[in-house]
């Protein structure tokens, strides 16, 4: 490689990483990624690792280096870059219909960016619809502890991550937490906690009056909150649910969609119908930025009145409206088709559970072992018996040794106060039985390396 000293001078000098802290970059160097093939990924010192991770954020589905998404976007950018989504693209129009193919029941799609956007959209959707047709009653939006949705204000106010919202209210008005449904922290001692943990809604819902409550927005998967697969009997019971009380039910897509969890979603999994669907991260596996806020005819029904000048939707994102995003999800998708990478993603996921299991066997800092597809959590504990989360300071330097193994990781970190203790596996959909094994290998060193060897 070139020496790229000018560049990490440009970058210290200048840029402004995402959730870091600065203050150690004073008298050392940030990470800089500067090429990836597969899943592989190279920094500016010339180190190869393998990455777990797919991108940092779980968005490089399908891998790095897919040359023909590359071209896809460049013709797509020289015929015809952007025009604001007030008229139609062909790209755009072709992804809509492929996508919703994949949701029956769901058939309207809007476009924007970001997931944060796209759930921003959602609520305010549910505002509008609350002030036209429930004369300002049923604006209430609940939202899941443990569960996160984006970095705006309003996605802020439906964070079930303390120390992610730290600092940053006032929030709007009418945001209301209900209680998280992971078993192994179970707030109720019940055989049926999935079903106990769906109750648990139900009580919001009823102490706040089911007339204030338009919206749940959930994670099918809870994602950086811990990676919390909702168990069974939990998601049948919410969907009666929010019929019963006639709310409507938002399913935040923007991690598990199309195939981290080895089906198109994640709430695929658990034979619900929602009213809104939103995504971003893997639609187009980070080749261009797209995000999708995809709802049912009915709900897209109650904007249409030509009678009343404020009854349409009257938002804008301004880079909805530009082409690369759909050529490059359509591409996308096109590959995970082809490639038989929902396949591939729950043999590998069944794969990296054994490995994770039988670590769990043989080191006593792991508490829990969970997930779906390949999108896994390894949560470490002090201790077995009281379930003692470990330090946070601790789990963070299993992900640096895991680094100094050639493997990139993620953990739960600056979120849940005291409970930052998951280590988070997402790979892109492409690994291998080999690279499955290298991942495990890698938290297994780090973990003797950290806690002091292993044993049951």
């Amino acid at each position: 490689m070139n020496d790229l000293a000018p560049v990490i001078a440009a970058d210290k000098a200048h840029v402004w990483h995402h959730m870091m802290q600065h203050k150690p970059f004073e008298t050392s160097d940030p990470r800089i990624i500067v090429e990836g093939k597969g899943a592989h990924v190279w920094d500016a010192a010339g180190r190869r690792f393998l990455d777990a991770v797919s991108g940092g954020v779980w968005t490089v589905n399908v891998g790095y280096g897919r040359t023909s998404i590359a071209d896809a976007v460049r013709d797509q950018l020289v015929r015809m870059n952007y025009f604001a989504q007030a008229a139609g693209s062909i790209p755009a129009a072709l992804f809509a219909e492929r996508i919703t193919a994949k949701m029956p029941g769901l058939s309207r799609v809007y476009y924007g960016t970001s997931g944060s956007e796209a759930n921003e959209k959602v609520f305010k959707m549910v505002r509008q619809i609350s002030a036209r047709h429930h004369g300002g009653g049923k604006s209430k939006i609940l939202y899941r502890e443990r569960d996160y949705h984006g970095t705006t204000l309003g996605t802020l106010a439906a964070c079930g991550q303390p120390e992610r919202a730290a600092q940053y209210g006032p929030f709007p008005d009418g945001f209301v937490e209900v209680p998280h449904c992971l078993e192994y922290r179970a707030q109720w001692d019940d055989p049926d906690y999935g079903r106990r943990a769906a109750d648990a809604i139900e009580e919001v819902i009823l102490r706040e009056g089911p007339e204030t409550v338009g919206l749940l927005c959930l994670e099918p998967v809870t994602a950086g909150g811990g990676v919390i697969v909702p168990p069974a009997g939990y998601w049948d019971r919410v969907q009666e649910i929010c019929r019963r009380y006639d709310i409507l039910l938002h399913i935040d897509e923007v991690v598990c969609g199309l195939g981290r969890t080895g089906e198109w979603f994640g709430y695929q999994h658990f034979g619900i119908q929602p009213d809104f669907v939103t995504m971003a991260k893997g639609v187009a596996s980070g080749y261009a930025a797209i995000a999708l806020t995809v709802t049912t005819e009915a709900v897209f029904e109650r904007f249409k009145d030509e009678a009343d000048p404020l009854a349409h939707f009257r938002d804008i994102s301004t880079f909805g409206g530009c082409t690369a995003g759909p050529a490059a999800a359509l591409e996308n998708m096109r590959i995970i088709e082809e490639e038989n990478l929902l396949e591939n993603t729950r043999a590998m996921g069944a794969r990296l559970m054994a490995n994770l299991r039988a670590l769990q066997s043989r080191h006593a800092v792991i508490g829990d072992v969970r997930g779906l597809g390949l999108f896994q959590g390894v949560e470490l504990v002090a201790d077995r018996a009281t379930r003692h989360p470990a330090e946070e300071r601790l789990v963070a330097r299993v992900v640096a040794e895991c680094a100094a193994e050639g493997v990139i990781i993620g953990m739960t970190n600056r979120s849940l106060p005291g409970m930052n203790n998951t280590l988070c596996l997402s790979p892109p959909l492409i690994v291998t039985e080999e690279d499955i094994d290298t991942i495990t290998a890698a938290i297994d060193t780090a973990l003797s390396r950290v806690f002091g060897g292993a044993g049951a």
